[in-house]
């Protein structure tokens, strides 16, 4: 009898170990930085961007920057520019808009993040590595 209780009770801790370990990893995979190219528009200096940015990190970024890369219609980078998201209090949803001066927007078609050169709050490393982008519009979006 007493190696059935023993048996019972080490499922009891296989299982509640095996739980932990499964809700640790889903809170790791959620831990995300989630940014969305949301729309270009024509506007009188060039062409303007928004972006919808989320922080699921596991901590609020004070200051956050992006590198981002705009490739042409040839396939080629046209400019390579680094914008300033400002703030991305943990959990809130962030509209951020760019004038990007001397750009049509219907030369745009891709955009890469090609780093995060500021990202102050979280861990080195960590805005890069939870980074998911998306995009809403045809143009598409990556990093």
């Amino acid at each position: 009898m007493m190696t059935g209780r023993f048996a019972a009770f080490g499922a009891s801790v296989l299982f509640s170990v095996s739980g932990v370990a499964q809700a640790y990893a889903q809170d790791a995979a959620a831990a995300k930085l989630d940014v969305e190219l949301n729309a270009l528009a024509p506007s009188q200096k060039g062409c303007m961007m928004t972006f919808v940015a989320e922080n699921n990190l596991q901590t609020p970024i004070n200051k956050i920057s992006f590198e981002l890369a705009f490739f042409n219609d040839r396939n080629a980078v046209d400019r390579i520019t680094v914008l300033d998201f400002r703030d991305l209090p943990q959990g809130k949803k962030r509209v951020r808009q760019f004038d990007m001066p001397n750009v049509k927007c219907e030369t745009v078609t891709r955009i890469l993040i090609n780093d995060t050169p500021v990202c102050d709050g979280p861990a080195a490393g960590e805005c890069m590595k939870g980074l998911v982008t998306r995009s809403q519009i045809t143009v598409p979006f990556e990093g």
